[in-house]
């Protein structure tokens, strides 16, 4: 919970891959991703997220999708659009066009490259927040951007009424025991998906996902039982993906959920450089992972 503030969504928000081929966006394959998602009752979605391979688009190929995937969803899902960039004026920029397209919220991740003292984060998130009418979540993944949000900067943070969440992709359970401390004022979502399990018994309220491009049910099935107080049961679909998540994760993501979705006939393996297609050991842990499950 966040007090008074919006909570986007409850459950499982899918990071949506963006499927391409002959270098240009597969919008029929991407329909009929959305398609699949919605019918598996997947609360909500993420456009244009990491996992979207939003670094690799230009802003006319994000805004397309943006509009695409708005006119599709209808409202049959929360949408929530990516936003964030390493350029407060392109970060605000981007949000604005997400607000003028009608979607739920915008994720933002923290400035990458530039690593931005905490001040300078600080400014950059009350900038983009202060532009746009629209709830925020925050991302925070240092393994990509080399900054960690600290405790101190989230409440600051967290004064802001249209920053209303956080997704965290860290790795350190002691680092969820302390965000527990914030879900009065931001809405926890879990950034991994071995830790969707953790989050939700640390107070938090979901899960924005990778492998729910390919098991969307039993993803929002983690969610579901945990809040029907079946905490057994939903344990164990989290360990029974738990193979899966591992092999998922042995190179950057999105090159391995695209060559499970492509071992599945979701989509084409396609990737935009500088991402390359993983290695044979890869592709023969995610069939076996593939298998049992």
């Amino acid at each position: 919970m966040n007090g008074s503030k919006k909570t986007i969504f409850t459950g499982v928000a899918t990071a949506l891959v963006t499927p391409f081929s002959g270098g240009e966006i597969d919008y029929a394959a991407l329909e009929r991703l959305i398609e699949q998602q919605i019918t598996a009752g997947v609360p909500a979605i993420v456009i244009g997220g990491t996992t979207g391979e939003a670094a690799t688009l230009s802003d006319s190929e994000r805004y397309e999708l943006f509009r695409f995937a708005g006119e599709r969803i209808r409202g049959r899902a929360v949408l929530v659009l990516g936003t964030g960039t390493n350029d407060t004026r392109v970060a605000i920029n981007h949000t604005k066009q997400a607000e003028e397209l009608g979607c739920d919220g915008a994720l933002l991740v923290t400035p990458y490259y530039n690593k931005g003292t905490e001040e300078g984060v600080y400014r950059h998130y009350m900038s983009v927040a202060d532009a746009t009418a629209l709830p925020l979540i925050l991302y925070n993944v240092p393994s990509r951007t080399g900054v960690n949000l600290g405790i101190n900067l989230l409440r600051r943070l967290a004064e802001h009424e249209r920053i209303v969440a956080i997704k965290e992709a860290g790795d350190s359970l002691d680092r969820l025991v302390a965000l527990a401390e914030l879900t009065d004022r931001l809405t926890l979502y879990s950034g991994n998906d071995s830790q969707i399990y953790p989050t939700l018994a640390l107070g938090g309220a979901g899960v924005i996902s990778v492998v729910s491009n390919i098991f969307p049910r039993e993803c929002c099935d983690i969610c579901r039982l945990y809040s029907e107080g079946r905490y057994r049961e939903s344990l164990a679909v989290q360990h029974r993906l738990m193979p899966l998540i591992s092999a998922l994760f042995t190179e950057t993501n999105p090159a391995p959920i695209k060559y499970a979705m492509s071992r599945l006939g979701l989509i084409g393996e396609e990737l935009r450089l500088p991402l390359a297609p993983v290695r044979e050991s890869t592709r023969r842990m995610i069939d076996e992972a593939l298998e049992r499950l």
